[in-house]
C-alpha cells in the first residue's frame, strides 16, 4: 500500500504498527533500561548496531522509535532523535557540529536558554558565537569566516516574532559547507518543512505543540541524511540524553490532534491578535500574519499558516499596572512554555536578551499564547485585564 500523501492522514498514521504489538493500535509504553538476550552472541552482534535495534534502553525502545519515525515524517526528514527537551535538543544538535575553534553564527532573537549556552558553556568550550540580525537574509555571507561550521535560526523568533528567509541563508551556508540548524517549534512542523527550504537540522522542543498538554518535557532532532542522523544520534548517547517510555508515550498521542489542535490555536491567535490591534492602550502587535510584522512576506511565502504564539507592545504603562492586569487574568496564565491546551500570558523583556536593533526602549511588551478556549471567553478576560491596566478596576 502506497503511503498516505495527505498530512492529516500521515499524522494519525505514521510510526503506528499494530501488527507488531498484538493489534493495539498505540505503540505501548515501554519503560526498560535492561534488554535481554538469548546468546551473548547475539548480544556482541547487536552492540554494532545499537542504534537500530533494541539493545539497551538509553538508545531507545519501541515507544521511543515509534515516535521518531511520526515526528520524521511530519517534517520531512530522514530520521529523528527524541532526547530529554527541547534545550537538549539543541545543545546536541550544536555539539554534533561544532568543536573548540569552530565559530557559530546564532540569531540574536533566540530563545533564551539558546542564547545563555552559546555565551557560557559554548564559550567555556572554545567555541566563538556572533550574533546576527534575524532578518539579514543572504548578507550573512558578510559575517561567515573560514571557521564557521553552523548557521543557527529560529523562525519566527519566540518573542519578537521577525520571519527569517531561510532559505536565502541556507543557500549561503550551503556555498562554504556550513550546516543550517533550525529551532521550528513555533511552526511545530506543520506549518513550515524545514527539509523543503534548505534546513539540514531542524530541532523541536516536542514539551510544546507536539505533545500539546503540558505534562511532558521532550525534545526532538529530526535531520535530512543519514549522516547528519548518525552524528546526532551519537552525540546525544555521548551525552546521555534518552527519554522515559512515558514521555515518549505521551508525545506520540499528542501528534496525533496536532492538525486539529494548531487549527484552533490559529484562529483563536489571530482572532485575538485583530482585537489586541483595535486597542488604544498596544503599540504594536507582533503576528507573522500581519503585514506590519517583519518577514511578513517570508511569512506568506513558506508558511502554510501561523500557531498560537504572538507578541503585544503596549503603549508606556508602569510595571506595576501591566503586573496588576496580568495577575488578574482568570483564563490566561502565568507560566513558561506554550503549545499546550491552555491560554498563557508573561511579560517579555527583549531589551535583556538583544544585541542587535533599538529594543533598549522603555516600551512594554507580552507575550501571549493563544489556547484552546472559546475566543469571546478569552475577549471578555482581557477586557477586564485592560480596566485593570487602566486604573479603572
Amino acid at each position: 500500500m502506497n503511503k498516505p500523501k495527505r498530512q492529516s492522514t500521515r499524522l494519525v498514521h505514521a510510526g503506528n504498527h499494530p501488527e507488531l504489538h498484538h493489534g493495539v493500535m498505540n505503540t505501548p509504553t515501554y519503560r526498560t533500561s535492561t534488554v535481554l538476550f538469548p546468546t551473548v552472541a547475539s548480544m556482541k552482534e547487536g552492540s554494532k548496531k545499537r542504534f537500530d535495534t533494541f539493545y539497551y534502553g538509553r538508545y531507545g525502545t519501541p515507544t521511543t522509535m515509534a515516535l521518531e519515525e511520526a515526528v520524521a515524517d511530519l517534517e520531512g526528514g530522514y530520521r529523528s532523535v527524541s532526547v530529554s527537551s527541547g534545550l537538549s535538543a539543541i545543545v546536541s544538535s550544536l555539539l554534533s557540529f561544532l568543536k573548540c575553534g569552530d565559530h557559530l553564527l546564532m540569531v540574536d532573537a533566540a530563545y533564551d536558554p539558546t542564547r545563555n549556552l552559546c555565551k557560557g558553556f559554548l564559550a567555556k568550550y572554545g567555541i566563538e558565537t556572533t550574533f546576527y540580525d534575524p532578518l539579514i537574509g543572504k548578507d550573512i555571507e558578510n559575517l561567515i569566516s573560514d571557521s564557521t561550521k553552523v548557521i543557527f535560526t529560529e523562525s519566527p523568533c519566540s518573542q519578537t516574532f521577525e520571519i527569517q528567509d531561510i532559505p536565502a541563508i541556507a543557500q549561503v551556508a550551503h556555498q562554504h559547507n556550513i550546516k543550517v540548524i533550525m529551532d521550528n517549534t513555533w511552526s511545530a512542523g506543520y506549518f513550515f518543512k524545514p527539509f523543503d527550504h534548505g534546513v539540514d537540522i531542524s530541532i523541536q522542543a516536542a514539551t510544546k505543540y507536539i505533545s500539546g498538554h503540558a505534562d511532558v518535557m521532550i525534545g526532538i532532532v529530526t535531520t535530512n541524511t543519514s549522516q547528519d542522523w548518525e552524528i546526532v544520534k551519537r552525540t546525544s548517547s555521548y551525552l546521555g540524553y534518552c527519554v522515559g517510555g512515558d514521555d515518549a508515550y505521551l508525545t506520540s498521542r499528542g501528534i496525533r490532534t496536532l492538525e486539529v489542535r494548531l487549527e484552533r490555536h490559529q484562529d483563536n491567535a489571530i482572532r485575538l491578535a485583530k482585537w489586541f490591534k483595535k486597542r488604544p492602550e498596544v503599540k504594536a502587535v507582533l503576528h507573522p500574519a500581519f503585514e506590519d510584522c517583519p518577514g511578513h512576506e517570508i511569512w506568506k511565502r513558506d508558511f502554510s499558516g501561523a500557531s498560537g504564539l504572538f507578541g503585544v507592545v503596549l503603549n508606556r504603562f508602569e510595571d506595576e499596572r501591566i503586573s496588576h492586569m496580568i495577575d488578574g487574568m482568570e483564563l490566561f496564565g502565568i507560566g513558561f512554555s506554550w503549545g499546550a491546551f491552555e491560554s498563557l500570558m508573561i511579560p517579555t523583556y527583549p531589551s535583556k536578551i538583544r544585541s542587535i536593533g533599538d529594543w533598549n526602549t522603555d516600551q512594554k511588551y507580552i507575550r501571549i499564547h493563544a489556547g484552546q478556549e472559546d475566543p469571546d471567553d478569552l475577549i471578555a478576560d482581557l477586557e477586564n485585564g485592560f480596566e485593570r491596566l487602566n486604573g479603572k478596576a
